[in-house]
């Protein structure tokens, strides 16, 4: 974190990036001594209302937050400054977007937690978006030019008002990775009457695990009956993630039950001292590792994987089948994933793997009719650019051409631009059974 004092001092000439969170109540003016230099902006945590008109004299900036301040419209001066292609001003108390702020050459934006009714038309014109998050707004419907951003990979839209499915999102051919969880459209209970409560005074916290956006992981101890477990404690942390909030992870993740190629859940967290919620889960045994790391801010909405990273065939095979048939099990239990990448799989040295985070999850009414075929495409074509992703970095024998083709043409049909041409996971399941069973013999 760099210093005001610093840059007041002229001893960060030349720097490319610069995090400033001081309280700042005005835009410090000594910034633009950085505008030949400065690519990456970062003035969050601050007490901002507005940015100056001259802002876009920042010529070289590719990248702005400025979450956590008190901007109440997004700066209509962003839309001026020539580079800007990712811009982030989460929770603020936003309710207005302008058309001049959207920049022509826009990848990424994030408006999550703020009190937006509608988004300008003029969001069609950002052809290049990739990543949309909007969860914890006060929208009822996207504008009808959204169907002209087709390079939209990822759209984040829980905890609004939306009554109705967008199905423009159905035509986005590019439209991977979906989370609408917490409108009145997707308001779904799930049946508490089969979930096991486990009392907080039951468990015994250890080490802690990891961190998420919604929640912190321990390894714990499960007391009970006389005996112990070692298990997975995560407890929510109660408050608005880009995906959306956590009580709608923790339903899907009590609606998903068992399946071996998820991460049983034993229960749900009773009498915590401090009324959090919590779920009690499998310990993943240390076998099992990430299959990747998450986009980078250059990557924007592609996993980094392992520059020496490689599979073999079958492994290749194993880990496609482990997936798909953990999203099989989820859509014939009414669960949009919204999330299936490589960096919520874990994977064992044999490839079988595990689909994890479920802070993206929607659940849906299982109708089996065109709106739940559709949400399972839109899964599909996310496994699709998995199974490219694995297919990259697979060891390719000469006995094994035949099978590569085959697998080429389902990547093929599953990144297909029109949805109603991709497979849907009960049929992909059957192919890749059939191709690692060719393998075997």
């Amino acid at each position: 974190m760099k210093s005001l004092e610093q840059l007041r001092a002229g001893k960060l000439t030349g720097s490319r990036r610069l995090n400033l969170s001081c309280h700042l109540k005005e835009f410090p003016r000594e910034i633009f001594e950085l505008a030949d230099t400065l690519e990456i902006l970062d003035l969050s945590h601050n007490q901002l209302s507005e940015l100056p008109a001259d802002f876009p004299r920042l010529h070289q900036l590719k990248i702005l937050f400025c979450s956590d301040n008190l901007f109440a419209s997004l700066p209509a001066v962003l839309g001026q400054c020539p580079q800007l292609t990712m811009i982030g001003f989460r929770a603020n108390q936003i309710s207005l977007v302008p058309a001049s702020s959207l920049p022509l050459h826009l990848r990424w934006l994030v408006l999550t937690d703020n009190r937006i009714t509608e988004l300008p038309s003029a969001i069609g014109n950002c052809t290049s978006l990739q990543k949309l998050m909007l969860a914890g707004n006060q929208l009822k419907s996207l504008p009808p030019s959204i169907s002209n951003c087709t390079n939209l990979e990822l759209l984040r839209i829980s905890s609004n008002k939306f009554s109705a499915f967008p199905d423009a999102l159905f035509d986005l051919p590019n439209l991977s990775w979906l989370a609408f969880a917490g409108n009145p459209l997707s308001n779904l209970a799930y049946s508490a009457s089969s979930i096991r409560e486990i009392n907080w005074h039951d468990l015994a916290l250890k080490q802690m695990l990891g961190e998420g956006a919604s929640g912190i992981i321990h390894q714990a101890e499960w007391l009970s009956n006389g005996s112990s477990m070692p298990v997975a404690v995560k407890i929510f942390k109660g408050q608005l993630t880009s995906d959306g909030l956590p009580q709608h992870e923790m339903a899907a993740c009590l609606r998903a039950g068992e399946s071996p190629n998820l991460i049983s859940v034993f229960g749900k967290i009773v009498n915590h001292p401090n009324h959090a919620q919590g779920l009690v889960m499998s310990l993943i045994n240390p076998d099992f590792s990430n299959l990747a790391g998450p986009p980078s801010l250059d990557s924007c909405t592609r996993d980094c994987y392992s520059f020496d990273l490689t599979f073999t065939l079958g492994k290749l095979l194993k880990i496609a089948l482990s997936i798909a048939a953990a999203a099989k099990h989820l859509h014939a239990n009414g669960i949009m994933h919204g999330d299936l990448y490589a960096h919520n799989i874990m994977v064992r040295n044999d490839g079988h793997s595990l689909l994890g985070d479920f802070g993206a999850a929607t659940l849906y009414s299982i109708t089996h009719d065109d709106f739940s075929r559709n949400l399972q495409r839109l899964e599909v074509l996310a496994f699709g650019r998995l199974l490219s992703e694995l297919m990259l970095r697979c060891e390719i024998l000469p006995q094994s051409t035949i099978t590569i083709r085959e697998l080429q043409q389902l990547q093929l049909r599953c990144t297909d631009a029109c949805l109603a041409n991709r497979p849907l996971f009960d049929e992909i399941e059957t192919i890749l059974t059939q191709l690692e069973h060719n393998i075997l013999t």
